[in-house]
């Protein structure tokens, strides 16, 4: 069985942001449809909610400011349509709940296992997942997005988020809360780095999505011996 369902291991990674945001707007809505069975609301919604993500991403095209930025749109605003529907049937904190799990859940797996697969298998684990992290800033998240690289050395890699393309264009929609929905995906990623076995550590003391003024991603070496 693959287990680097996204293609993380090897010299040639190149993200394909089409193809990972397909799999997490789709499995995002069979989430959200299972959920409205769950809370008796007619499964009729989640067609409706994709009937208005089309229609908010053509209305917000003035965010596209790259290729990247028309996938990250998408995902964004599907979490903007689905909490219009949910917030007034099922209030805030339920809403809420509703969407962190089907953001997070549905490919979390993959993600975990991919780069568990990809770590496993490198030379020097560090260096790969930093290469990994200079490639999806670029390629992945954009210009919409602002980093920051205080630290890039051979055994520290730091880069912050001082712009985040998710929550501006949320706080653009009034729905800044849902931010750290968009943070928590990156358990995902996080919870398979094993710093005794991978000799590095990731460190993310807060977010902006939690209230902080930056989204600092920190990846240094340990000894392992």
């Amino acid at each position: 069985m693959n287990t680097d369902q996204f293609g993380l291991a090897g010299d040639d990674y190149v993200p394909d942001p089409d193809r990972d945001s397909a799999a997490i707007v789709d499995g995002f809505f069979d989430h959200i449809t299972a959920a409205l069975r769950n809370h008796d609301l007619p499964d009729g919604l989640s067609t409706a909610m994709r009937t208005r993500l089309a229609e908010l991403e053509a209305a917000n095209a003035h965010h596209i400011v790259d290729a990247p930025a028309e996938y990250n749109l998408r995902m964004t605003l599907a979490l903007v349509v689905a909490y219009r529907e949910l917030r007034p049937r099922l209030g805030r904190e339920a809403a809420i709940a509703i969407l962190r799990a089907a953001f997070v859940e549905p490919v979390g797996e993959f993600v975990a296992d991919s780069t568990r697969a990809m770590l496993d298998v490198a030379p020097d684990p560090f260096a790969a997942m930093v290469a990994v992290s200079k490639t999806r800033e670029e390629q992945t998240f954009g210009a919409g997005f602002t980093f920051v690289r205080p630290v890039d050395d051979e055994r520290s890699y730091h880069v912050d988020v001082v712009r985040c393309f998710y929550h501006d264009v949320l706080v653009d929609h009034s729905a800044a809360e849902l931010t750290s929905v968009m943070c928590e995906f990156d358990a995902n990623w996080i919870g398979a780095i094993q710093p005794r076995r991978d000799g590095f550590r990731f460190d993310r003391a807060t977010t902006i999505g939690f209230g902080g003024t930056h989204c600092p991603f920190h990846f240094d070496r340990v000894d392992t011996e």
